[in-house]
């Protein structure tokens, strides 16, 4: 064998050891900056602007505006969002009475990861891949390789391999959401998820539909009066 193809095949080794030290370090260690702009090969990721930018549903001039910090890996905000979320969305956010604000409060480096791989796809796409996210948690965030099962979910929703690789792998993206999660605690007192905040005010008691229902049209009344 020539010292050509060894130095090739030593080479390729150490890439392929790279990519997986650089997962792990996600979870284990923290973020790499490795990758700082975005890109691992010919991937280039949307304008950092618009990743870290509010996720949004509704009407931009609705009267309420909720806004749900929640972390991918919380087995209540699942629940939330397999529960009441879908009566709250038909009955007032496309209605135009309420503005629906989606921040991320990452609770671990794997809710982190999956944060990060979710901004990173198209804007349009975001709500439908949360909800993909969230409704197979205990397909992903329980298993022995979270990671490799994170990234599968990725597949399933449209992002490659390499996009995700590269997404999670940016600390501007790691900053931002780490930024969103911190501001979520100074501003608001957010310590748990997930937790919801009507006109700035956070939401006591049960997420049922029929709690939301009734704080939301006390909220709707007092503001016509």
């Amino acid at each position: 064998m020539s010292k050509h193809v060894v130095k090739t095949m030593i080479r390729k080794i150490l890439q392929a050891s790279a990519k997986a030290v650089l997962l792990i370090g996600l979870l284990l260690v923290g973020i790499t900056s490795a990758q700082a702009q975005g890109k691992i090969g010919e991937i280039s990721l949307p304008p950092i602007k618009e990743i870290l930018s509010d996720r949004i549903l509704g009407k931009m001039d609705a009267a309420v505006t909720i806004i749900e910090y929640a972390s991918m890996t919380c087995s209540h905000c699942a629940a939330f969002h397999a529960g009441p979320f879908p009566a709250l969305k038909k009955e007032y956010i496309e209605t135009g009475k309420v503005k629906f604000i989606f921040r991320d409060f990452p609770l671990d480096r794997l809710a982190l990861a999956a944060a990060m791989m979710a901004r990173c796809a198209p804007k349009e796409r975001y709500f439908p891949i949360i909800d993909i996210i969230f409704r197979t948690q205990q397909n992903w965030a329980k298993v022995a390789d979270p990671a490799g099962a994170l990234a599968q979910v990725g597949l399933l929703s449209g992002i490659s391999q390499k996009t995700y690789e590269a997404c999670v792998s940016n600390k501007d993206i790691y900053d931002g959401i780490m930024k969103i999660r911190n501001d979520g605690d100074k501003k608001f007192n957010v310590q748990s998820t997930p937790t919801i905040l009507i006109n700035g005010k956070a939401l006591q008691g049960s997420m049922t539909i029929e709690h939301l229902r009734t704080a939301l049209d006390a909220e709707l009344a007092k503001l016509k009066k």
